[in-house]
């Protein structure tokens, strides 16, 4: 096939970028899947999209088949992200992943989690805290993690995060509406096992083997999380005592792990692939903590070893990648011209019967 992979090319457009090593790393993602994708037979271009919109040409002028959406943002902005899959859809051509409204609400954690909430999925209790008066006026219980409500990739979340009084929230919440210009979100911190759920594929779709955060000594007199320092700095102490490994959960709680992610991924209307991070509680109760509908597909990164231990190598994940999201273009093609009868339409119990399945360390299970 005739491939694009379109990656953000912003890295350095803000001069003091909180966010800039997760801006550096799209690109080397991109040249890793040019390469598997190559390597499986696939004619790739690379193309970088900045804010001055001139990918949009290109890609008109020379129209791929398909394009790997990779960005993340556009011009430095998180929120530009969700701008990509329009412009893609004005311009008729298919591609990875999920839809500008999917993204929009994903960016978006309170709206995200009134969407959880609303469909009965566990997703820790909030506030969003747009000036810091209302900080004041809190009354979750301790402690709390104060987060960007408008960022990814643990952007703006160190140890001073998550506090345990109000002059602690009061501070960091201070610290994301001065530096980072957008909303707080407060949200009840669940001590507890961290865990991620990769998700693949649509019809049928596939929670690859679970993964844990596993700390180090490090840890044990800070906050369990995985802040920015830990994702990105790769000598940081923070980053060397934080691992992923394979789950280590009792057989019902790592069911209602995969049946809470699946129903996140839906709820949000996600598709194709992503990630789906839970906190679970000491008494075993999985709660949504973010959602990855744009996740890191590195070969390195989180995903693509989940994939591995499905038995998925990096060149096979990338060709998946691909081939689902070219069946479902092509399918709601079909769709677009032969309009299904009302009768024969996905309903809630479509959600339900995703939502069954049980993931098992080292193989892929199919929730269909």
């Amino acid at each position: 096939m005739n491939l694009a992979v379109l990656h953000n090319n912003d890295a350095d457009v803000l001069a003091d970028d909180p966010a800039r090593e997760a801006r550096e790393d799209v690109e080397r993602v991109a040249a890793a899947l040019a390469e598997a994708l190559e390597a499986r037979g696939h004619r790739v271009r690379v193309i970088p999209a900045g804010g001055d919109l001139s990918f949009v040409e290109t890609l008109r002028r020379e129209p791929p088949e398909l394009v790997l959406n990779l960005c993340e943002s556009l011009a430095a902005d998180a929120r530009g992200e969700m701008i990509i899959p329009g412009l893609l859809e004005l311009l008729g051509i298919p591609y990875t992943g999920s839809a500008a409204l999917s993204l929009g609400l994903a960016l978006h954690k309170d709206r995200a989690k009134q969407i959880l909430r609303g469909a009965g999925i566990s997703t820790p209790a909030f506030a969003l805290i747009e000036k810091l008066e209302e900080a004041m006026e809190i009354a979750l219980p301790y402690p709390l993690i104060v987060k960007p409500s408008r960022e990814d990739a643990s952007t703006g979340i160190d140890f001073d995060s998550v506090v345990h009084d109000r002059a602690g929230l009061v501070h960091a919440v201070s610290r994301v509406l001065r530096t980072l210009h957008q909303p707080a979100l407060v949200e009840q911190f669940i001590e507890g096992k961290e865990i991620y759920v990769p998700i693949l594929g649509n019809s049928p779709r596939r929670a690859l083997p679970l993964t844990e955060i596993h700390y180090g000594p490090f840890y044990d007199t800070r906050p369990r999380i995985v802040s920015y320092k830990a994702k990105w700095d790769l000598e940081s102490i923070d980053c060397i005592q934080t691992n992923s490994g394979p789950a280590i959960l009792d057989e019902e709680v790592e069911a209602a792990c995969v049946r809470t992610a699946l129903a996140a991924f839906a709820a949000l209307g996600c598709r194709d692939y992503g990630r789906i991070d839970l906190r679970v509680s000491e008494g075993g109760q999985p709660y949504v903590i973010d959602i990855n509908p744009n996740c890191d597909l590195h070969p390195e990164a989180g995903y693509a070893k989940t994939a591995r231990n499905a038995g998925l190598s990096y060149p096979e994940l990338a060709e998946s990648l691909v081939r689902i999201a070219f069946e479902r273009s092509q399918m709601g093609a079909q769709h677009r011209a032969h309009p299904p009868h009302p009768a024969h339409g996905q309903g809630s119990s479509g959600i339900a019967a995703e939502s069954n399945g049980r993931v098992h360390e080292g193989r892929v299970v199919v929730c269909a």
